[in-house]
């Protein structure tokens, strides 16, 4: 039997029938849609920017995510932070923010530009900048924590004067 459909003949392609259980979960449960001006600011909060939550357990019921948006004004830098155990991953939508960390004991920004990724490990102190004098800075944050962990610090070394303890 001849077929365009490669799904046909591929043996590690599994097929599910709708309503069956895979495991002990249903296998369809409703999508949920969160419309863009519906975001909440009900999260955890970083001087210099503002974080927008759009899935999270406390808004959709999600278990292992949390995702949303993160808005830093032109010429504007966010407060020094991390986000706890949760790894971060972050896609730059609009602007040229920087991301400051620490390496070896330095400071190191790395530029970015739309359309650029930055991973954040766990406990990651960092902070964003938007050197921009016109352009608002919007990234898509996603967690793997159902919700915002936000740790604000008084510097990257997690010290009052800013240097190292």
């Amino acid at each position: 039997m001849a077929t365009d459909d490669p799904r046909a003949t591929d043996e590690r392609v599994t097929h599910v029938v709708a309503g069956e259980a895979v495991g002990n979960a249903a296998w369809h449960k409703p999508l949920v849609h969160i419309i863009a001006g519906a975001l909440s600011k009900s999260t955890g909060q970083t001087p210099g920017m503002t974080r927008l939550e759009a899935i999270s357990g406390k808004m959709v019921g999600s278990e292992n995510l949390w995702m949303g948006e993160t808005h830093v004004a032109p010429e504007t830098n966010s407060g020094d932070h991390h986000h706890g155990e949760a790894e971060t991953a972050i896609y730059v939508v609009s602007g040229t923010p920087r991301f400051v960390f620490l390496e070896d004991g330095q400071e190191v920004a790395f530029e970015t530009n739309p359309g650029d990724y930055i991973f954040v490990p766990p406990y990651t102190p960092h902070r964003e900048e938007n050197p921009s004098a016109t352009t608002p800075a919007v990234v898509v944050i996603a967690r793997t924590t159902q919700e915002g962990i936000v740790v604000n610090l008084p510097s990257l070394w997690g010290t009052a004067d800013g240097q190292p303890g």
